[in-house]
């Protein structure tokens, strides 16, 4: 599939619709958590001097994406945090599917960081994660 990698906005009446995809099931999470961010600021104005460990376990695939976006927007709400570099690892137990990433970031500067669109939460409304040739697509709605 040519274009594979990356994110793109979908159309959605009230919320964020997103589309992130790539070559490996990571790299459309990593896709969607980069989305994610862009809607809260220009993450190329994010510098990456801090590092958050995000861990945590899903039922399937889309609980596993639910709960690494959310415990990513977790971290931007409790400690301020705005993240631009992502990497993890997906890992399918027996019932369930861990997940280890790290996202690189700083501490949201209205001075330097454009403010945005404020994320309230990950839903799973329209949620999707598919894999057509090759290329994993992952999609999930923001509620803003």
């Amino acid at each position: 599939m040519e274009g594979c990698g990356g994110f793109k906005f979908l159309e959605h009446t009230a919320d964020a619709y997103v589309e992130a995809s790539g070559r490996s099931l990571e790299e459309a999470f990593i896709n969607a958590a980069k989305a994610l961010f862009e809607l809260i600021t220009d993450t190329s104005k994010v510098c990456k001097s801090v590092v958050r460990e995000v861990r945590d376990e899903g039922l399937d695939l889309q609980n596993a994406l639910y709960r690494w976006l959310e415990d990513l927007l977790i971290l931007h709400d409790s400690e301020g945090l705005v993240f631009s570099d992502f990497d993890m690892r997906i890992k399918e137990l027996q019932d369930k599917i861990a997940i280890e990433g790290r996202a690189w970031g700083e501490k949201f500067d209205p001075s330097k960081h454009e403010v945005r669109t404020e994320v309230k939460a990950v839903t799973y409304s329209l949620m999707e994660i598919k894999e057509i040739d090759g290329c994993w697509i992952a999609r999930v709605v923001f509620d803003l």
